[in-house]
C-alpha cells in the first residue's frame, strides 16, 4: 500500500493525473483488502471463541445429564439429596451443602454463596447451598436451578415409591390374614353345622324312627312324648339357622335397607346380652349399596368384638356425613383391653371401601372405632 502512495505522490509532483489517481486507486483498493482481511480474522477468531464456549456448554450439559442419570439410580430419598450434592459439586467446583428446609446459614465475606430451594408440590424439603471465592454467572444459576429441580422431583418419587413398598406389603399381609380368616371361617360354619343342625337333625330322624315304631305297636302316649321332643328340637334348629343366616347377611339389609337392618341387629344384641344399644342413622341411606353391605360388616365385626372382650353395658353406633365423607363410629364403655391385631380384619374391610380406620378412646374408658368413607361412596353404583 505503501508503493501505491508513493506512485500517487509522484503523479501529483510532475503533474501527471492519470498516475496519480492510479496511484490513489491501488492504495485504497490495498487499504480495502487489508481491512477486508482484517475482519475475516477477526470474525474467524469471535467464531472460534463462541464454538468454545458452545464446546464447554456442551460438556456441562452432558456432564449434567449424567449427574442426573446417577442421582435417579439412587432408591432412597436421603441418599439422593446427598448424592445431589455430591454432583453439585463435581459441577459448580464449590463447596455444597443440603440443608434443611427453611434453614438461612451466613456467608463468609470472601465467599460467594446461592441457594436453591428443592420444592414439591410447593412445599420446601431441602436446599441446595452453593459457595465458592468466585461469582456465579446467569448460565451456573440456571443450571442449578435444573439440578435442584430434577432432584425434588427424584426424592419425592422415591419417597413414593418406598410409602408403596410399605403400603403393598401392608395389602399383601392384610391380605393373607383375610383369607386365613375366610378360611378359618368356613371352618367354624362347617363345625357349627356339623356339631348342631347336622346332629340334630339326625336326632329328630331317630326320634320321628321311634315315634312311628310306638305308634304301631300301638304305644301313643309314648307316640306323642317322643313327637313333642321332635318339635321342639326341631324349632331350635330352626332357629339356629336362622340365626346363622342372619349373621352371614341378614335378609332385612336386602329387603329394607341399611338402617333397618342394623336397627334389627342392635335390638337383638341389647336383648341377648342385656346391653343398651344406641343407634344414630342419619347419614346412612346415603350410601351406595356396596358400602352399605361392607359398613354393616364393619359394624357387626366392631360391635361383636366389644360384647366379647367386656361386656360393656352401653354401645353407640353413629352414622353422619362430616365435610362430605361418611363417618360412622362404634362407641362402647367397655373396659376390657382391645389388642391391635383384633381390628385387622375391620381394617382390610375398610380398605375394600377406601376407607379410614382410627382407633380411640370410648366413653368410660372403652373403646372407639371410627371409620370413614369418602365422598364419593355415597354415590350409586353403574
Amino acid at each position: 500500500m505503501v508503493g501505491w502512495a508513493v506512485l500517487a505522490v509522484v503523479g501529483l509532483a510532475t503533474g501527471m493525473a492519470w498516475l496519480a489517481w492510479i496511484g490513489l486507486a491501488g492504495a485504497v483498493a490495498t487499504a480495502g483488502a487489508l481491512a477486508f482481511v482484517l475482519v475475516l480474522l477477526a470474525e474467524r477468531r469471535r467464531h472460534e471463541v463462541a464454538e468454545g464456549e458452545l464446546v464447554a456448554q456442551a460438556s456441562f450439559l452432558e456432564s449434567l445429564v449424567e449427574s442426573m442419570g446417577t442421582i435417579a439410580q439412587t432408591l432412597e430419598a436421603g441418599e439422593i439429596l446427598e448424592q445431589t450434592r455430591r454432583e453439585a459439586e463435581r459441577l459448580f467446583h464449590a463447596r455444597a451443602q443440603m440443608l434443611p428446609p427453611g434453614e438461612k446459614p451466613g456467608t463468609a465475606p470472601a465467599e460467594r454463596a446461592v441457594m436453591f430451594p428443592l420444592r414439591v408440590h410447593g412445599e420446601e424439603i431441602a436446599s441446595l447451598r452453593l459457595t465458592r471465592n468466585r461469582p456465579f454467572d446467569r448460565g451456573d444459576v440456571a443450571r442449578a436451578t435444573v439440578l435442584a429441580d430434577f432432584a425434588a422431583r427424584a426424592a419425592e418419587n422415591a419417597r413414593l415409591l418406598a410409602e408403596a413398598k410399605i403400603r403393598e406389603a401392608d395389602r399383601a399381609r392384610l391380605s393373607d390374614q383375610l383369607v386365613t380368616a375366610e378360611q378359618d371361617e368356613r371352618r367354624r360354619l362347617a363345625l357349627f353345622l356339623h356339631d348342631g343342625p347336622v346332629q340334630s337333625m339326625s336326632g329328630i330322624g331317630l326320634m320321628l324312627d321311634a315315634a312311628a315304631g310306638s305308634i304301631e305297636t300301638g304305644n301313643l302316649d309314648d307316640a306323642k312324648r317322643v313327637l313333642s321332643s321332635a318339635l321342639a328340637r326341631h324349632r331350635d334348629t330352626i332357629r339356629s339357622l336362622r340365626d346363622l343366616s342372619f349373621n352371614i347377611e341378614p335378609v332385612v339389609l336386602r329387603d329394607q335397607g341399611f338402617a333397618a337392618a342394623v336397627q334389627a341387629f342392635a335390638e337383638q344384641v341389647g336383648l341377648s346380652n342385656q346391653v343398651q344399644v344406641e343407634v344414630d342413622l342419619e347419614a346412612a341411606e346415603k350410601l351406595a349399596e356396596k358400602a352399605q353391605v361392607g359398613l354393616y360388616q364393619i359394624i357387626r365385626e366392631a360391635v361383636t368384638q366389644a360384647i366379647r372382650r367386656g361386656p360393656p353395658t352401653r354401645i353407640a353406633i353413629r352414622v353422619e356425613q362430616v365435610n362430605g365423607e361418611i363417618a360412622t363410629e362404634i362407641a362402647d364403655d367397655g373396659a376390657g383391653e382391645r389388642r391391635r391385631r383384633s381390628f385387622e380384619a375391620i381394617e382390610e374391610r375398610a380398605r375394600t371401601l377406601n376407607g379410614r380406620l382410627t382407633i380411640g378412646g370410648g366413653a368410660n374408658g372403652g373403646t372407639a372405632v371410627r371409620v370413614v368413607l369418602p365422598a364419593y361412596a355415597a354415590e350409586d353404583e353403574g
